[in-house]
């Protein structure tokens, strides 16, 4: 986390670095250029391209979008369909019944979008503005010094299995800014280690996450409603399970299918993607999809910890924004615009700081994101999520309802949160689950899903799924929770293997396929001892969502 190692580096000099190129960290780059045209902005992003590893619904409330480029109706992004239609549905094994629409979750107004190409479109926009768009180019680390955020170090590469330096090494370039901003989105690698440098989590709750999971489809023409928005609720997760679903119609008889898991779940024994390819047979959504071609999967973890999850956002140099904070409205399942709006306000501060002395600690960023509609939004829907933690489904149900119909957001009270890792119970008093063979046509396995993400990484470099103490899986994660990693993964990286394989008694080991990582970053959440560490592989590594993705 410093730039403590000695190596010599190429650098490049930058008023402002933005790490991530999802919406967040693109909104950021665009508003600059818009405020201060001569600022010099670079914005890296570990995907292969610009929207490689987005992954989203998604349905786009445009309110962020209309304040950055108005005009953007004139020229949108590819395959966005307006909403024509907005239902909410609570399942049963065999039935599906039809609820009021909750009001966070009305649609009238919003777009069904591919979120990869609402990104590659903004990233034309940031491109034409004159920011630099670096794709490929993954930040391995940040660069502190004197307890400042000084940049970041990317590109490194060619570094083989055993830790050596291969023969096509790369050491990578020092980008240096006066400002860095990191938008990695849920989980980033480098966010977590700035929590802790500088203790950017005292005082707050918790962050809690849920794992989605999203296929395409094309279905038939004479099933295709173009802006259809379907949310369900209830089967096939239990009382215990915080989670949902939804069908989004977009394009050409295009269907994004998701399925979403909290990841305070308690059964060690649950299987998030068995979940998901099990509803997929449920009459209300089978009658969708039978006769159409699944042609793309992928998986990602949420931030679902609201406002009160939110970490201090700024520190020496740098700031959070977007999903590396965590402003994703749960109740409505949207974070597109306030991770763009979160970006735009650090954008106005950062601008207007580059006029005078540019302090080391931008506190104008903070203190203008707290008036700002997406604080006063996020503040009236925080006690929604942690009510189903604490009361289960149909009491999370009510009290969402009382918060909501009652209270109006306003309850006098704000409940907090558990962190993901702690709430499985052993595997031998958790009830197993069965889960029917996959069909190979309206359900499938892992390795067929990973296929379709176009999951790639170098195959000789080193894994960056490691276990800090390998001792300690056996001990924990395999006698008291029967490896839940083999099935909490929505990408069969995991493996727990022992006699069956030859190794004889009590040689249970885990075998670590990293090369099927999607970058969802649920076993660095959801693991019990936290003992899995998500390190940032090679830049260009990973999926690469296409299409409708």
């Amino acid at each position: 986390m410093s730039g403590a190692d000695a190596e010599a580096r190429e650098s490049m000099e930058f008023d402002v670095l933005v790490v991530g190129g999802g919406p967040a960290g693109l909104a950021t780059a665009i508003r600059l250029k818009q405020a201060r045209p001569d600022t010099n902005v670079c914005l890296v992003e570990k995907g292969g391209e610009i929207g490689a590893h987005i992954l989203s619904g998604a349905v786009l409330e445009p309110r962020a979008l209309d304040e950055l480029i108005p005009d953007w109706r004139d020229d949108p992004p590819a395959l966005a369909t307006a909403v024509t239609d907005d239902r909410f549905m609570l399942l049963t094994e065999t039935r599906g019944f039809k609820l009021p629409t909750p009001p966070q979750m009305h649609n009238e107004g919003n777009y069904v979008v591919s979120l990869g190409n609402v990104c590659r479109w903004l990233g034309a926009k940031a491109e034409a503005l004159g920011v630099e768009l670096y794709p490929g180019f993954a930040a391995s680390h940040a660069l502190i010094e004197d307890g400042r955020v000084k940049g970041v170090v990317a590109g490194v590469a060619g570094i083989l299995k055993d830790g050596s330096k291969g023969p096509s090494y790369e050491p990578g370039m020092e980008l240096r800014a006066t400002y860095t901003v990191f938008a990695e989105g849920c989980r980033g690698s480098l966010a977590k280690g700035l929590f802790e440098t500088f203790d950017l989590r005292a005082g707050v709750a918790p962050q809690t996450y849920a794992l989605g999971m999203k296929e395409l489809w094309e279905i038939p023409k004479e099933k295709h409603k173009p802006g259809l928005v379907w949310h369900s609720t209830g089967w096939p997760l239990a009382a215990d399970t915080y989670g949902g679903s939804w069908l989004y119609m977009l394009g050409e008889n295009l269907v994004s299918v998701g399925f979403v898991v909290g990841l305070d779940y308690p059964n060690p024994w649950l299987s998030p993607f068995d979940e998901f390819q099990r509803f997929k047979t449920h009459p209300a959504v089978r009658g969708f999809l039978e006769g159409g071609k699944r042609i793309s999967y992928g998986a990602r973890a949420l931030n679902e910890g609201g406002i009160q999850a939110v970490p201090k956002l700024v520190f020496p140099g740098g700031m959070l924004v977007g999903d590396a904070a965590g402003f994703l409205n749960v109740p409505k399942i949207k974070g597109t615009h306030t991770a763009m709006k979160s970006g735009m306000v650090a954008a106005e501060a950062i601008a207007a700081a580059l006029e005078g002395e540019a302090p080391a600690l931008l506190e104008a960023y903070p203190a203008a994101l707290k008036l700002s509609w997406v604080w006063s939004e996020l503040e009236g829907v925080r006690n929604i999520r942690p009510g189903f933690a604490k009361y289960g489904f149909w009491g999370g149900m009510a009290a969402a309802a009382l918060d909501t119909y009652v209270f109006r957001g306003k309850a006098p009270w704000t409940w907090g949160h558990h962190a993901d890792h702690e709430t499985l119970k052993p595997a031998a008093s958790a009830k197993k689950i069965a889960y029917p063979k996959p069909d190979g046509v309206l359900t499938f396995d892992r390795l067929s899903s990973v296929f379709l993400s176009n999951t790639n990484h170098e195959e000789h470099q080193p894994s960056h799924l490691v276990l800090k103490d390998p001792a300690r899986w056996e001990g924990v994660n395999w006698k008291t929770y029967a490896s839940p990693e083999s099935r909490y993964c929505p990408a069969a990286v995991y493996e727990a293997v022992g006699e069956e394989a030859g190794n004889g008694e009590g040689a249970m080991h885990l075998v670590i396929n990293s090369q099927n990582c999607v970058h969802c970053k649920t076993c660095d959440i959801k693991d019990p001892t936290q003992n899995i560490d998500w390190r940032t592989p090679e830049g260009g590594g990973g999926p690469n969502y296409i299409g409708g993705m």
